[in-house]
């Protein structure tokens, strides 16, 4: 729907902006001072407070947290509100965890500003990959052993439909969001595609803040070693063997030293 004249003249901007990985130390100087400006701020659940606290005393911060299954608001009505509170003349900073555009239906809610003549910001934030690997000092590409690196969804519709083929195996890295759930579903798809039962895996939790923890194992070994150290969400999966070069408990130590390669 086209605005009015009335409408363009008073409408505000909506930002997307990345929160990071979780470490309020890793926010943008950029997103920090958009957040510091803006009346409306729009965030999910998983965003620090440190991070909410540096909004202006006025702004109005609204929850719209997404859990498995369940959501504060459907992804339609977030559009709708962003677009609304634009238009009343807001600007709005609609804040998010990581990267908008890495798994945050970021594209979804600039194709509905856009369609609504809203302008619409990008500010991109440090992804939960690249914040949770350097914390672990695990790294993605390495020249010695992964020369690529792919990001897949591990809970969406039609998992096992598809297409994962040569997405993980040797000199490749394949990191996994909200993937948790589906642990044993992902190993079972990977090793069924051709991919090493004895891959090297790590499940890295709660990225980037004091508590994280980064546990290695065998691909064939995933699922129960979620269910054993009763891994919790936000965790991402890394499969590939730039895992030997992290800093990560091995949680089948017997079997895993076999794996591991020397640091040179």
């Amino acid at each position: 729907m086209e605005m009015s004249a009335a409408e363009r003249t008073v409408c505000g901007t909506v930002w997307l902006v990345g929160a990071g990985p979780g470490d309020p130390d890793l926010l943008t100087v950029k997103a920090a001072r958009i957040i510091a400006a803006a009346r409306v701020i729009v965030h999910d659940g998983l965003v620090d407070d440190a991070i909410l606290a540096l909004a202006r005393p006025d702004a109005r911060l609204i929850s719209v947290a997404k859990q498995r299954a369940r959501h504060t608001l459907p992804q339609e009505g977030i559009n709708a509100l962003l677009i609304a509170e634009a238009r009343a003349g807001h600007d709005v900073v609609r804040l998010k965890g990581g990267d908008p555009f890495i798994f945050g239906r970021g594209g979804e809610e600039v194709d509905d500003c856009r369609a609504a003549g809203v302008p619409v910001q990008v500010i991109p934030g440090i992804s939960a990959a690249n914040g949770s690997a350097a914390q672990a000092l695990l790294p993605l590409t390495h020249r010695d052993i992964s020369s690529a690196v792919t990001f897949v969804a591990g809970q969406c519709k039609g998992l096992t439909d598809q297409n994962w083929a040569g997405l993980a195996g040797k000199g490749r890295t394949l990191v996994i969001y909200m993937g948790i759930a589906t642990g044993d579903a992902i190993a079972e798809k990977l090793i069924a595609d051709g991919v090493s039962p004895d891959t090297p895996v790590a499940v890295l939790e709660k990225g980037t803040r004091a508590d994280m923890r980064t546990l290695r194992t065998l691909l064939t070994d995933l699922g129960p070693m979620i269910a054993r150290q009763a891994v919790v969400s936000p965790a991402l999966i890394v499969i590939g063997d730039v895992v030997t070069r992290a800093d990560a408990t091995d949680c089948l130590p017997a079997l895993f030293a076999q794996q591991l390669e020397p640091l040179s």
